[in-house]
């Protein structure tokens, strides 16, 4: 079977920040620690770049911005979600030529649509572009649930290529791929399961944890991927704190703190309601990073 589109270890990619401006100079320089560090693709404003508090301008000229940084080394993947289907469309539609390699669309959130307002929405967006999608499915935070039977509808657009599924139920996985067929990607969003999911015949993760420890999180998804996962899961577990303490407070309060840490950004500084790691939290999440050997 042909290598598929998207695969291995994708950072969800942090915007760094100077007192809630953007600071275009690191955001190079991360991107040029991705391309060192093996990482195969990289998420531009989704979650962890703070899509949500970025305006429309912010996010096309973030996106534009690593597609030009990557110079073609490395595919960009477009964070286009929105709870309205036109504001999706627009996003998608500004990006048609910039030279990203896909779109990233998260579940409607807030509004709680249907499975059948969810199937129209992603329909709408794909018939809009030319641009492969990826469904992107993270319940916890859109208060909605995209169901296997649903995605398997969406995987008969020929544009829907795959989706990141951020439940960690990995029983979700095999359901999903007899549902939308052997070609359709699956991605995990969920960096605690990640590994699990490409045991079980996922092509990749969207990592959180891969902001701090790229060159680990590539060699990990380049052993699964050769079917080494006793070697692969010797790394994950010396990682497996990290994956859970990123989560300690909401994403990514806590990996731009750790990336901070780490030296990778000037500032660990977020967009309100959004405030910094939390003194409390601050010892759990170093530790992690020590465990990880990042520190």
């Amino acid at each position: 079977m042909a290598k598929p589109l998207f695969s291995g270890s994708i950072v969800a990619l942090l915007t760094p920040m100077n007192d809630g401006e953007i600071n275009f100079d690191e955001l190079k320089s991360l991107i040029e620690f991705h391309i060192k560090s093996g990482t195969h693709a990289i998420v531009s404003v989704g979650t962890t770049g703070e899509s949500t508090t970025l305006s429309i301008d912010e996010n096309v000229k973030v996106i534009k911005k690593a597609v030009e940084y990557a110079a073609g080394r490395i595919p960009i993947i477009a964070g286009t979600g929105s709870n309205a289907t036109s504001e999706a469309i627009v996003m998608t539609k500004l990006l048609a030529d910039s030279g990203v390699a896909g779109c990233l669309s998260v579940v409607p959130y807030y509004n709680k649509p249907t499975q059948e307002g969810m199937y129209l929405h992603y329909k709408a967006i794909a018939e809009s572009t030319d641009l492969p999608q990826i469904l992107y499915n993270v319940p916890g935070r859109t208060g909605s649930d995209l169901k296997p039977e649903t995605v398997g509808r969406l995987a008969e657009i020929p544009n829907i290529v795959g989706i990141k599924e951020a439940t960690g139920d990995l029983s979700r996985l095999p359901l999903i791929k007899q549902l939308a067929g052997d070609d359709f990607i699956f991605l995990s969003g969920d960096d605690a399961t990640g590994l699990e999911s490409m045991k079980l015949g996922g092509q990749g993760v969207i990592s959180v944890t891969n902001n701090l420890a790229a060159t680990d999180m590539a060699k990990m998804c380049n052993l699964a991927l050769a079917g080494k996962f006793e070697e692969a899961e010797q790394i994950n577990q010396r990682l497996m704190a990290l994956h859970h303490d990123l989560f300690v407070e909401a994403n990514p309060i806590p990996v731009k703190w750790a990336a901070y840490k780490m030296g990778l950004i000037s500032q660990p500084t977020l967009r309100l309601p959004l405030t910094t790691l939390s003194e409390s939290a601050q010892p759990k999440v170093l530790a992690a990073l020590q465990q990880a050997g990042l520190v």
